[in-house]
């Protein structure tokens, strides 16, 4: 049951968990752009800009969504599209995993945040991967790498 104790984790989930899990997400996918020659921008967040650092924007309500935009790929084959587009969770399961192995080599306590890290990280992974498109027509990365095997098109920005 949620109750009134449950509202600082709900806050820290909010407003720092699901964003860092986000930044994770799309990072994934503009470190694989650019090893394919890819010029990049990644927003997190939406609304009015916070603030820029290089090819990122914070925008102000940072705790909803992210994309990244790629173009101009040196290596621009299907292969490095399916990449760029898998990317992004990978990236998350591969934190996932690296959070479990310090833990269990207690260079890292159990500890509930990184528990709910784990547990967002899943959710975005499961529906980063789950094929749709959004109200706007934007496709999921599993949508995305659908259309660019069997259309052979890439669709921009991602996430």
């Amino acid at each position: 049951m949620f109750t009134m104790n449950d509202i600082p984790m709900f806050i820290i989930n909010f407003f720092l968990i699901l964003p860092l899990v986000t930044l994770v997400h799309e990072t994934g996918h503009v470190l694989v752009a650019r090893i394919f020659g890819g010029k990049i921008k990644y927003c997190i967040g939406t609304g009015k800009l916070l603030f820029h650092v290089g090819p990122l924007e914070v925008r102000r309500m940072y705790f909803m969504e992210g994309w990244c935009q790629y173009e101009k790929l040196s290596y621009n084959k299907t292969w490095a599209h399916v990449s760029i587009y898998l990317a992004g969770s990978l990236f998350n399961l591969a934190i996932i995993l690296l959070l479990n192995v310090l833990i269990t080599q207690g260079v890292l306590p159990v500890d509930l945040f990184f528990y709910q890290y784990s547990y967002f990280s899943v959710y975005f992974i499961f529906f980063s991967l789950f094929p749709y498109r959004n109200g706007d027509g934007k496709p999921s990365d599993g949508m995305a790498i659908y259309d660019v095997i069997r259309y052979g098109k890439a669709v921009d920005p991602i996430d």
